[in-house]
């Protein structure tokens, strides 16, 4: 199975052009639901791919407003690679999407989602069970937690989730960034840099330094809501056992619409199956 046989094409991408602004983004990736948005640019009148900017982007450089500056390069993929290899790329690189390029032209894109609905129909091979799959280690916290508190705690943790536990240490939910995201707005401000000053008699003078008020400039910063997590995090959770296959959990994410799953022996959290774990199955 080639990529062009399961990436998303240009003509159903909704991209960013430079120049653009984060708030058009944040306004796609919140509507949309997108993890990501591609970057293009007019040249001579001929769309030129020139990176990605991500959700993790938007929150980790609140003050960056250049679209030029706040995306990233990605490794790319062509549209007659084998899906195969490129589910290995994703793997090796640490990447969730990858755009496939002609050239300078982007003609659409390949994310671990396209990779997994493939694995759920049956296209690439899905036979092996997500006991030998699955991550032993589980980013938590806690129902009680802020979430401006949750949301760093993801940012450090590498990881786009967090299993939310109640007082019993008993699964409650999950919280992930789409979560946080959805509830984000960009705040204008400004911040004083201190009193100025200036000086009255000679510049060697001390005694004539004077403070002559406060100067301020202008801040931006993304805002997260401070309540508690159990209020954002999803209740009503999809789990898995370890005899389950690759091809089973691929159609719990895909028709349930999330990026991961816990993985349960009866009432005890054995482990989190990730969608990039069915990648590494491959």
């Amino acid at each position: 199975m080639n990529v062009a046989d399961a990436m998303t094409p240009r003509s159903e991408l909704v991209v960013v052009e430079i120049p653009g602004s984060r708030n058009d983004v944040l306004e796609y990736i919140q509507e949309h639901g997108f993890s990501s948005v591609p970057v293009v640019k007019d040249v001579d009148g001929e769309e030129v791919y020139r990176g990605l900017v991500t959700r993790d982007d938007l929150i980790d450089q609140p003050d960056e407003d250049q679209l030029a500056l706040l995306m990233r390069e990605v490794p790319t993929a062509g549209a007659d690679d084998d899906i195969v290899d490129a589910a290995r790329t994703m793997v090796a690189e640490g990447s969730r999407r990858l755009p496939v390029v002609d050239g300078d032209e982007l003609v659409g894109i390949l994310t671990v989602t396209d990779v997994v609905r493939a694995i759920a129909r049956g296209e690439v091979d899905g036979e092996t069970q997500v006991g030998k799959l699955a991550t032993r280690e589980v980013n938590a916290t806690h129902a009680g937690t802020p979430l401006p508190v949750a949301e760093r705690e993801i940012a450090l943790s590498g990881v786009p989730y967090a299993v939310v536990l109640d007082d019993e240490a008993a699964v409650a939910g999950m919280l992930t960034e789409v979560d946080i995201l959805e509830v984000a707005r960009v705040v204008e401000g400004e911040a004083s840099t201190g009193d100025s000053i200036a000086e009255e008699d000679s510049e060697w003078s001390w005694e004539g330094i004077k403070a002559t008020g406060a100067r301020y400039l202008p801040t931006r910063n993304v805002e997260i809501p401070a309540e508690a997590v159990r209020h954002f995090m999803t209740a009503d959770l999809v789990t898995v056992n370890a005899t389950r296959t690759a091809k089973e959990v691929a159609q719990e994410l895909i028709s349930n619409d999330i990026e991961q799953v816990p993985l349960v022996s009866g009432t005890d959290l054995d482990g989190i199956v990730r969608d990039v774990d069915l990648l590494e199955g491959l």
